[in-house]
């Protein structure tokens, strides 16, 4: 049974909270985060991304960022632009983006529900990665980014959130420059606040949508407070993470599309010779193909655009992860024909979220590259039922948007 509890949120003054709200550290570099900050000084990539206010060239791992981090989101607080609730709360936080709203709420669950699997997990995590968001969370003692949960739709949370949004007025509502509607209520019943932790409390299982590395980095960080605090009581802040909990109703994963380097060495006719023997291969012309049902590909070679239907046999309906579009490719075309093995370190494949649209495709594959996939997207059911299987997802498997921005809700671990 899953914990998800209140919290009292050190969050932006409502005047400064598009200023303060910010994009994931993990979707830009340190070039394109310094521009971003230009003439902003609230930000919250100076505490997500704080090697920006350090010299050129600073090791981002070193010690002098995880300080200049936690110094400024001291700041933040010092300065009055943010400040902590005095009482528990939960928060609904709403997107609109291109008129698909999604909407979740906002608290903190257990990092004992994590390790016992309540809290499911579909991708493996990167070891280099998770040291970096431990080292940043223990050094500012507390969870800065949200992470992206979701649960099989309970109608009666679905309607305590939107009798919330409709009798009250929201704290937050702001629309960032990429027209992304961000709004954001305060729940401050407590009868309200208690009832819906008694829901949760009934929901079999959380799963990770996005956020894999900061929420496997937050549970590290909770275990190294456990030590250095044998006589914890199991309610302190540092055993729980903050996150946003959408059902799964809410959501829609996007496309997360291919580009390939070369046809290891075969002609273009050979190529398509090759993928014939598995696919059913149709010209479709200079129009970019996207795909309308699962086990279909759009591909655009030689600036042609042609549609893929797996043939039977390519694939295991019965092993989920087998079944999946991005493992059909991968096992029939990407590895034994192109010779990539491993997409995650091999620099012959690229990937292109389907925010970007089929054009960047059709550009990549006319300048760096000369080969390009469009996916039909990965299901939440596909990534429920694999992750009810216990097993892991073939890489860039899903794309999430719109992004949940970092700097709204900040989880102090004391």
């Amino acid at each position: 049974m899953a914990v998800f509890r209140p919290f009292k949120a050190v969050r932006p003054l409502p005047i400064y909270a598009s200023k303060v709200a910010a994009l994931p550290y993990d979707v830009m570099n340190s070039e394109e985060a310094a521009k971003m900050v230009e003439g902003n000084p609230c930000s919250f990539l100076h505490v997500d991304k704080a090697e920006i206010d350090l010299p050129k060239g600073t090791d981002l791992y070193s010690e002098q960022v995880y300080l200049k981090a936690r110094e400024n989101l001291d700041k933040l607080v010092s300065d009055g632009i943010c400040k902590q609730d005095e009482n528990n709360y939960f928060y609904i936080y709403r997107q609109i983006m291109n008129g698909r709203s999604q909407t979740g709420l906002v608290g903190c669950v257990s990092i004992d529900d994590y390790i016992n699997g309540i809290i499911k997990k579909h991708e493996l995590t990167r070891a280099d990665k998770e040291a970096d968001r431990i080292n940043h969370v223990d050094y500012c003692d507390a969870n800065t980014g949200p992470i992206f949960l979701t649960y099989r739709p309970e109608s009666e949370i679905s309607s305590i959130v939107k009798g919330w949004q409709a009798s009250h007025e929201p704290v937050y509502d702001f629309v960032t420059d990429d027209g992304i509607a961000n709004t954001v209520w305060v729940i401050d019943c407590g009868e309200t606040v208690g009832r819906l932790s008694a829901l949760f409390a009934a929901v079999d299982y959380l799963y990770i949508a996005d956020g894999h590395h900061r929420a496997a980095s937050a549970v590290k960080v909770g275990l190294k407070r456990r030590e250095q605090f044998p006589n914890y009581t199991g309610d302190e802040e540092f055993n729980y993470f903050l996150a946003v909990l959408f059902a799964c109703d809410e959501l829609e994963i996007m496309d997360y599309n291919r580009v390939i380097k070369d046809l290891n060495g075969m002609s273009e006719q050979q190529f398509i010779e090759k993928i014939s023997e598995k696919f059913t291969v149709e010209p479709v012309g200079k129009k970019a193909y996207k795909p309308e049902a699962a086990h279909t590909f759009g591909m655009l070679l030689g600036g042609e655009w042609y549609k893929l239907t797996a043939k039977s046999g390519t694939f295991n309906n019965d092993d989920p992860v087998e079944a999946l579009d991005v493992s059909i490719l991968q096992n029939n075309v990407i590895s034994p024909i192109l010779g990539i093995d491993d997409p995650r370190t091999d620099k012959r494949i690229d990937f292109v979220g389907g925010i970007r649209g089929l054009g960047e495709l059709e550009r990549r594959a006319s300048e760096d590259m000369c080969l390009a996939f469009s996916m039909y997207p990965t299901t939440l059911r596909e990534l429920m039922d694999i992750a009810d299987a216990g097993k892991i997802m073939p890489p860039k498997s899903t794309w999430f948007e719109p992004k949940l921005l970092s700097g709204l809700f900040i989880h102090k671990l004391k």
